[in-house]
């Protein structure tokens, strides 16, 4: 993994590092997403089944969050659950 240092200017423009930039071609679509106050820039066209996936995953464990912090889960104890499991 690389790590790069940059800044974003007053009209909201960042700099990507020159040892990252070589390797996107100029005028490529960068995704940007942002969650958690994390931001991460990934390459439009690397949107490959697999990250199609990861972006469903991301969204269903999302909605289940905020399902969780609305209290509209079941609660099970650990017997119950495993009990429950073995059933499926």
């Amino acid at each position: 993994m690389e790590i790069g240092i940059t800044r974003m200017s007053s009209k909201g423009q960042i700099v990507i590092p020159r040892e990252m930039r070589s390797k996107i071609k100029e005028g490529e679509k960068l995704l940007v997403f942002s969650s958690d106050g994390n931001i991460i820039l990934k390459r439009a066209t690397k949107m490959d089944e697999q990250f199609q996936e990861d972006l469903e995953f991301a969204r269903r464990t999302e909605e289940a969050w905020k399902q969780h912090d609305r209290g509209e889960f079941i609660e099970y104890s650990e017997e119950e659950f495993l009990k429950k499991l073995e059933k499926w």
